[in-house]
């Protein structure tokens, strides 16, 4: 692999699973091959104390810029192209292909052999706006490859790009580490500081926000309940729309069923995934297209730990199940399919089983880190 050049926004201590793709990648590169530069994460002596504590703990060198957001602006440009030829760098990974990717030209200019920009959900949105659809061009114009999540953003990309760059795509979707996430992660011992131990268990692990779907499952709660009364959904994460799903789920009648923990701890989240029966995550596409999932890691993760999925139709959510196989693809948005697919398998053991275990055995044939980041290596 040539000397890499990471460039992003998106790069712990800020949470996310943009974050989390790139740094696991990060870390299965050779640190002596790796220099990333990355946005700050919070101005402030606390986001400052965070973010150097991390960086310390890397085995790379990590430079972080002043800005909270780097912007392909002629300063950050010229700082790319500074650090470039100061580590002796030949390639470039743009974390996000948009709008860093705009950068490609100059770093080209300034010796870079191999432009490699990453593309997610968001860039299939930059996809359907005219404008933005222009830069996506020029983005793919100006790198040697743009990767893609699965075929839902491939073909909302490509549609915007010419012929040739869509020609040079390649697939590079995040990984799940199956030794982390694994059947026996830790959930029992979550349920029981629960009070869950008797009770079966639909969880969804995600942030609070309207297209992940928590909404949906509360509504589906009422017929859920109706054929397993000890039923709980217990919604894992934090975000904007705790007040409302809390809200919900007291005029819904459910509140003494649901139960929300608030953020957790990356190292608790196995444990959290675990200590469900079936895991799901109805997303729902919203404004017209430029809300959409892009891939839904958490469905893998589910699967690793030996869950069956319910996942929503929202992007390349599908991307991440079996349809049949390892859960079932519902409508976003739509309680009623949602209620009939959880209730199905709350209350059939043996088909749980057999979606958990087609599940674990699709991540290791095809979603392990170490897969995708031989991938990554031979692109740079």
């Amino acid at each position: 692999m040539d000397k890499t050049l990471i460039v992003t926004n998106d790069f712990p201590p800020r949470p996310g699973g943009i974050q989390a793709f790139l740094h696991n990648m990060a870390l299965r590169l050779d640190p002596g091959r790796v220099v990333v530069y990355a946005s700050t994460w919070k101005r402030g002596a606390e986001g400052a104390a965070a973010t150097a504590a991390f960086d310390a703990e890397q085995p790379f060198t990590v430079v972080r810029d002043r800005t909270t957001m780097l912007l392909p602006t002629p300063r950050v440009t010229r700082r790319a192209t500074e650090l470039l030829r100061a580590h002796g760098c030949s390639s470039v990974w743009f974390g996000a292909a948009a709008p860093l990717g705009l950068m490609g030209p100059a770093l080209r200019e300034a010796g870079a052999r191999r432009l490699v920009a990453t593309t997610h959900g968001h860039e299939a949105a930059w996809a359907q706006l005219p404008a933005s659809r222009q830069l996506l061009r020029r983005i793919g114009e100006g790198t040697d490859t743009l990767t893609y999540l699965g075929e839902y953003t491939r073909s909302r990309i490509a549609a915007a790009l010419s012929p040739a760059a869509a020609a040079r795509m390649v697939q590079l979707p995040p990984g799940v580490d199956e030794k982390t996430f694994r059947p026996d992660s830790g959930g029992d011992e979550v349920r029981a500081r629960l009070g869950l131990t008797e009770r079966p268990v639909v969880v969804c692990v995600s942030r609070l926000v309207p297209r992940k779907g928590q909404d949906t499952l509360i509504l589906a709660m009422p017929a859920i309940l109706a054929a397993q009364p000890d039923a709980v959904l217990l919604i894992v994460g934090g975000g904007p729309y705790e007040d409302d799903l809390r809200g919900l789920a007291a005029r819904t009648g459910v509140a003494d069923s649901v139960r929300f923990t608030g953020p957790v701890p990356w190292s608790e989240l196995p444990a959290h995934y675990g200590a469900g029966d079936v895991f799901a995550m109805p997303c729902r596409t919203r404004r017209g297209g430029l809300d959409v999932e892009g891939l839904g890691i958490v469905y893998l993760e589910a699967s690793a730990t030996g869950l069956p999925v319910v996942a929503g139709d929202s992007g390349g959510a599908p991307d991440a199940v079996l349809d049949g196989e390892t859960g079932w693809v519902v409508r976003g948005g739509e309680p009623g399919e949602a209620a009939e697919r959880i209730t199905a398998l709350l209350g059939d053991a043996e088909l749980r089983r057999r979606m958990g275990e087609r599940g674990r055995a699709w991540v290791e044939e095809k979603w392990r880190w170490d897969l995708l980041a031989e991938r990554l290596r031979e692109l740079l």
